[in-house]
């Protein structure tokens, strides 16, 4: 039976890591999108302009997959409350101690979570 509070701990620390990281990505986006407004990104020649935008779709992708994650953490906090925490959502079976650990949010057994849910 996995240890539920060690795996609430984890969670709690990732959740509050996401939280503070939110914060410098919504920056960089802001900061990408004032450089792109400074420069001449219409021309491909220019070198700033590729720069630009692959720090804008660098740092919106980063803020997409973090504020994805937080969801996915919430979810596992809910999951603990309601006592159904570390049980596969597809099938019922617990989920091993090992994926919990490597991944303390999944919902899924390794089995669903490689047949493509849960990834």
């Amino acid at each position: 039976m996995p240890d539920f509070e060690r795996f609430r701990a984890l969670l709690e620390e990732e959740r509050a890591r996401r939280v503070a990281l939110l914060p410098a990505l919504r920056a960089d986006i802001e900061s990408a999108n004032s450089a792109r407004q400074d420069s001449n990104v219409d021309d491909e020649h220019d070198p700033e302009g590729a720069t630009i935008a692959f720090e804008l779709s660098q740092a919106s992708a980063l803020l997409k997959q973090s504020s994805a994650g937080l969801g996915q953490i919430e979810a596992a906090l809910d999951r603990l409350a309601a006592g159904t925490y570390g049980t596969c959502a597809v099938c019922g079976e617990p989920i091993a101690e090992g994926r919990l650990e490597a991944r303390p949010w999944t919902p899924f057994c390794i089995l669903h979570a490689s047949s493509g849910r849960g990834r």
